[in-house]
């Protein structure tokens, strides 16, 4: 009788379940279905994003923002840009590194948050509602396991080049 590992399918197989399109459409709807829900609010769910990060993080500098929600400083910058510009938050200019911005969510972007933080709520436990209650915390944390395990990757990779 073959042994277990010799009768599983290669990683590959174009038949197996595979990681990367799964994240992919996993976060793909999960970031469409919330755009169409806070659309009436004219945010972005990266906006959100930022609006929450702030809110738990109140005065964190751009670069801080940028480790936080896990994105590149231009990319940050650009989104900042029109943020501040739509009156959601404000820069101000660091107390001790006049080259770093400290950020702080304006009282337009607070309100927009709340409305979009209900509509997040609603979404996510709709969507978490396909893992059954008994292994929903599990799954948060192989999940955090496995974006812990791709920033590592990241930083390999980069110690690499």
């Amino acid at each position: 009788m073959p042994r277990k590992s010799q009768t599983r399918k290669p990683i590959d197989s174009p038949d197996r379940r595979r990681l990367p399109p799964l994240l992919r459409r996993a976060w793909y709807g999960l970031n469409q279905a919330f755009r169409r829900r806070i659309a009436h609010l004219e945010i972005t769910p990266d906006q959100f994003t930022v609006m929450r990060t702030l809110t738990e993080h109140d005065g964190i500098t751009q670069r801080e923002l940028t480790h936080l929600i896990s994105s590149d400083p231009n990319t940050v910058v650009a989104l900042l840009n029109r943020m501040e510009q739509a009156g959601l938050i404000e820069r101000e200019t660091h107390e001790r590194d006049r080259r770093a911005n400290r950020l702080r969510l304006k009282a337009r972007g607070n309100a927009k948050y709340e409305k979009a933080r209900s509509l997040a709520l609603g979404l996510q436990a709709e969507v978490l509602a396909a893992v059954p209650e008994t292994r929903r915390e599990q799954f948060l944390r192989d999940l955090d396991h496995l974006a812990a395990a791709c920033r590592a990757a990241t930083r390999s990779t980069a110690a690499e080049e």
